[in-house]
């Protein structure tokens, strides 16, 4: 495959990032906002339609070149092949946005077997194997920034959460596990960490009668009284991506209305 050069203006300007979990939701706002700061833009997503959509929208908006890769991330061979695809097009990577995730929220005792390791494989495995397979390139240039997606349930211990918060606890402690470990070879490593954000899933959520307690719960620890937008937890990203935060290594970031505020 051929690879495409970039000359880009902006925070991120001529840096190559990945995003996982990129064709819709958080995702898809955090791709784009690294596209609009100059970024290239490696969309991964478990659907081939939705990435390659979602690639095509960002290259037609931002005039940048957006590539795309499919597969479940959960497993190994398909992290490893989403960076032998990025390396293939771009020849670098510089930022790895950890974003693939979605939780499946239920009592503790009312989850299965299958359930709860879907919980984990969706939100913690898959940023195992993308730092795995991302850090010996970043390694090898001496450059990388990995922003992990986590979750301010971790802190707040809202209903139902506990499947889902051990899952993204790993998330927080591979952070700063990592941080320390490659610190020394000019790799940063960090958390951002959102409460509840109005994707398109929790507004379908905030419209059923049969969520109305569980949404309750989630909206009456923010302060804010509102969720979050994409675009606010997608601001952040690019700033922890950019040498705006060189001196940021091993932190989780809370974007989260005021729910916790240390």
């Amino acid at each position: 495959m051929e690879r495409i050069d970039v000359n880009r203006k902006g925070r991120l300007a001529n840096k190559i990032s990945i995003v996982t979990g990129g064709g819709q939701g958080i995702g898809k706002a955090i791709a784009l906002k690294m596209a609009q700061e100059g970024s290239n833009v490696m969309i991964a997503d478990l659907s081939e339609e939705i990435a390659q959509q979602t690639a095509e929208e960002i290259a037609t908006q931002t005039g940048i070149h957006a590539g795309f890769v499919s597969g479940d991330l959960s497993l190994e061979e398909t992290a490893n092949k989403m960076v032998k695809k990025t390396m293939q097009l771009f020849g670098r990577i510089d930022i790895l946005v950890n974003n693939a995730g979605g939780g499946i929220i239920l009592p503790f005792l009312e989850h299965t077997p299958e359930t709860l390791k879907e919980t984990i494989d969706r939100n913690l495995w898959t940023a195992i194997w993308s730092c795995r397979a991302v850090l010996p390139i970043m390694i090898g240039q001496e450059y990388g920034r990995i922003i992990n997606i986590g979750a301010d349930s971790i802190r707040t211990g809202i209903a139902h959460h506990s499947g889902y918060n051990a899952a993204k606890g790993g998330v927080h402690g591979l952070t700063t596990g990592l941080a320390m470990e490659f610190v020394h070879k000019n790799i940063h490593v960090n958390t951002v960490a959102p409460s509840a954000i109005a994707t398109e899933g929790f507004l379908n959520i905030e419209k059923d009668p049969s969520y109305k307690e569980l949404v309750e719960n989630w909206l009456n620890v923010i302060p804010m009284g509102r969720p979050g937008t994409k675009e606010e937890v997608a601001n952040v990203v690019a700033f922890m991506a950019s040498n705006e935060a060189d001196f940021m290594t091993g932190q989780i970031i809370s974007v989260n209305g005021g729910s916790r505020m240390i």
